[in-house]
């Protein structure tokens, strides 16, 4: 599938690198995803990866001169695997870790069901005849079968010198069994030296099970976080009905061909984008466009995959599969985003890179300290105390604190049409203090239309005038010319061969027709080759631009010939969004090519304080990096090719769903509706999501800060406290389970 192994070559030099996305099998902890992503950048060929553990994937930049089967062999060496030559990767990966979850659960279970007499035994009849015996005959298939992958985990970590969650389970219930194993056969060895042979049978065995209870409700857990996503992918159907001839033909969706003419009947989704070539529906398309009421469909119009008909049937000719269809380049920009890594988490994973063998050196710092300073029952105490620090540290907590919160924040955004490209945007939009919004297509309906046409003599005596208009703006790629050129259309006006067209940024275009030279565009072009201005023309300019109306020239080399009024409604929800915004202490500048006047009617209609007219593309960048020297965090929402280099400056940017594939392309966001009140929804988004992260990052933090000393033994001293092994491996396991019960409150939040 195209959303997940997404292959992009990059040239370097010499080498041609290849990046792609794999899903990752095997992944316990976040140790885990630090530890495969090290193996993956030492990799012989390899320029570059990352690892995230929350969604389970990693992306690889590698040389041509490795295969992608020496890359997953050398990550099956420590343990893990990466999923590749998958029909479906992503499916592969959900089929594994449904396998997965359902094995975790018998062990679990079964785990729970031995420990159980195992835990009453040593807790109630110590002293049972043949006790030890029964209590090792339970244990051992719990901590080597039920357990099993603790250690042969933790051996492949070894083997390249790493360690991770694993390593700290296998050690301290590998510890806790072959120490009651010796006190079961050699008791005397105590009993001649005045102490009790103590057993620990009952923690060796709980810690597994508790351990295996944690990860159980983790996996349940994680596979929530990505609920959104799933629910993006079963919009997908998986067959479609072509029509070949005369005759209909079913057949799976991924090999519909572009030009395919597929029959879509009523109540069925549509699998691919296309044109209507035949029939009339109405479309439900709210999952792209947000808005609930369907949308007539008749010929030439298009189609969207994942969109669902309504009553009608229709024929449809494909012009977009796989993973060019409007709906797979969403769910790809929801699972990168989900796989994309803030700078906070940069800092985390490093804390966490280096946290296990901290805790093995605190570990056996605690075991050397019990044995020195420790009363008679000191290598008991160094026993238990070291055994419960390696249990009780958990760094999956802080591995799971930022990228849960991130996966369900993105998930969230998802389903209220904000697609969210990387999560470095999503931690930063909170702090956006200043906003730029372009005018056409972001804070007007993006639908230009002529209103009012004034030629400086009788339009008849023009016709050649109008066919040179018409001429000019069919081959203008503005939006105002495409009004232009349907109004002319109405007018049955034909085009004329022009020669030497040229588009002038910012200002319009011109052409040669019959040696003379013809322009349309704004008055700064009409300004700078000093054409002359009829009185008439000039006034009735004005009239317009005061009702918010924008005007376009038409002239020859020596006299305008024509003024064009071109209006484009303002949205309904434009001035609420932008109070909202203005309420929250964020100022909102609209920045516009267009003229003065109508950008002074159109800020004063919205509620605009600050505004900007006639500002060409780079200096709407410019602006924006003025604003940034002043020390503001800037958003910039546009929807045109040429706001591509304002949104590519912009701290935060956001481009409307409904423009420019370059917009979209830049911009780190994107409202897939053209509802501005959508832009306060983000930031508040972003917000809640990082509150979350903060709150997680504490937790975890503060659990490990309080949790460790405690099962060194630090309050001994003081009344006798020592924590239980099995009382550390439920607390471990909660720490995790809480993070990301945490993170999923946020699907449940009024945005």
């Amino acid at each position: 599938m195209e959303t997940i192994n997404r292959t992009s070559p990059i040239k370097d030099k010499m080498n041609i690198f290849i990046k792609q996305t794999f899903p990752v099998t095997g992944m316990t902890c976040a140790a885990c995803a630090i530890s495969v992503e090290s193996i993956l950048k030492d990799t012989e060929g390899v320029k570059d990866a990352g690892v995230n553990y929350a969604n389970q994937s990693a992306w690889i930049e590698y040389s041509d001169t490795v295969t992608i089967e020496e890359i997953q062999s050398r990550t099956r060496s420590v343990g893990y695997d990466l999923i590749v030559n998958a029909e479906d990767p992503f499916q592969e990966q959900q089929d594994q870790q449904q396998r997965h979850y359902e094995a975790l659960k018998k062990r679990t279970i079964l785990a729970i069901l031995l420990s159980i007499p195992i835990a009453i035994i040593g807790m109630f009849f110590m002293d049972m005849p043949y006790g030890n015996y029964i209590m090792m005959a339970l244990a051992t298939p719990v901590v080597f079968y039920l357990g099993k992958n603790f250690f042969s985990n933790a051996y492949k970590q070894a083997k390249h010198g790493k360690a991770n969650m694993d390593t700290l389970v296998a050690l301290s219930t590998g510890i806790a069994y072959f120490f009651s194993v010796f006190n079961t056969f050699f008791a005397e060895f105590w009993h001649e030296r005045g102490l009790h042979a103590h057993v620990y049978f009952e923690a060796a065995a709980v810690i597994i099970a508790f351990i295996s209870i944690g990860k159980l409700l983790e996996e349940k857990a994680k596979s929530n976080t990505s609920s959104a996503l799933k629910k993006l992918i079963g919009l997908q159907p998986k067959t479609v009905r072509i029509k070949v001839g005369n005759i209909e033909k079913e057949i799976p969706v991924a090999e519909v061909q572009i030009a395919n003419i597929i029959i879509v009947k009523p109540g069925e989704k549509i699998p691919v984008d296309g044109s209507v070539m035949r029939g009339v529906s109405f479309v439900d398309e709210s999952m792209i466009s947000g808005e609930p009421i369907p949308v007539e469909k008749s010929l030439g119009e298009k189609v969207f995959a994942g969109t669902i008909n309504q009553k009608g049937s229709f024929e449809f000719k494909a012009e977009k599969v796989g993973g060019d269809t409007v709906l797979a380049q969403i769910i790809k920009m929801v699972q990168e985003a989900q796989g994309s890594k803030p700078p906070v988490q940069k800092l985390v994973d490093k804390i966490a890179g280096i946290f296990v063998p901290v805790v093995l050196l605190i570990a056996i710092l605690t075991f050397i300290s019990w044995m020195l300073l420790g009363n008679e029952n000191n290598l008991t105490h160094a026993l238990l105390t070291s055994v419960s620090v390696l249990v009780i540290a958990c760094p999956c907590a802080l591995g799971l604190a930022t990228p849960t919160a991130i996966m369900v924040g993105i998930g969230k955004g998802a389903e209220n049409n904000i697609l969210i490209k990387d999560a470095e945007s999503l931690e930063l939009a909170h702090k956006v203090d200043a906003i730029i919004l372009d005018k056409t297509g972001t804070i007007t309906e993006g639908k230009p239309v002529v209103s009012d046409i004034e030629w400086k003599n009788n339009k008849n005596d023009f016709f050649h005038s109008r066919q040179v208009l018409y001429a000019m703006e069919s081959l203008s790629e503005h939006p105002l010319a495409e009004a232009v050129t349907i109004h002319l259309k109405q007018e049955i006006v034909s085009p004329v061969a022009l020669t030497n067209f040229t588009s002038i940024t910012g200002r319009g275009v011109s052409a040669n027709y019959d040696d003379i030279t013809y322009y349309v565009g704004n008055k700064k072009l009409i300004e700078e080759h000093q054409i002359n201005f009829d009185e008439m023309i000039f006034s009735r300019a004005e009239e317009w631009q005061k009702d918010a109306k924008t005007v376009v020239y038409f002239a020859n080399e020596k006299e305008v010939l024509a003024c064009i009024a071109i209006s484009d409604k303002i949205k309904l929800t434009s001035k609420e969004a932008i109070v909202k915004l203005q309420n929250k202490g964020i100022a909102v500048y609209m920045l516009t090519g267009d003229n003065h006047q109508t950008a002074a009617a159109v800020a004063n209609e919205v509620g605009l304080q600050h505004y900007r007219a006639e500002v060409m593309p780079s200096e709407k960048a410019a602006f924006i990096k003025e604003l940034q020297s002043k020390g503001h965090i800037v958003a910039m929402v546009g929807d045109g090719i040429n706001d591509s280099h304002a949104l590519a400056q912009a701290d935060v940017s956001i481009a409307m769903g409904k423009g420019s594939d370059i917009a979209m392309d830049v911009a780190k966001m994107t409202l897939i509706t053209s509802d501005l009140n959508m832009i306060p929804k983000a930031l508040e988004l972003s917000r809640k999501t990082i509150t979350t992260i903060k709150q997680n990052l504490f937790w975890a933090f503060i659990y490990n800060l309080i949790g460790i000393p405690l099962a060194a033994g630090l309050l001994y001293p003081y009344n006798g406290f020592l924590l239980d092994p099995m009382i550390a491996g439920a607390a471990m396991a909660l720490s995790s389970v809480s993070v990301v019960g945490n993170s999923l409150r946020l699907k449940g939040v009024k945005l």
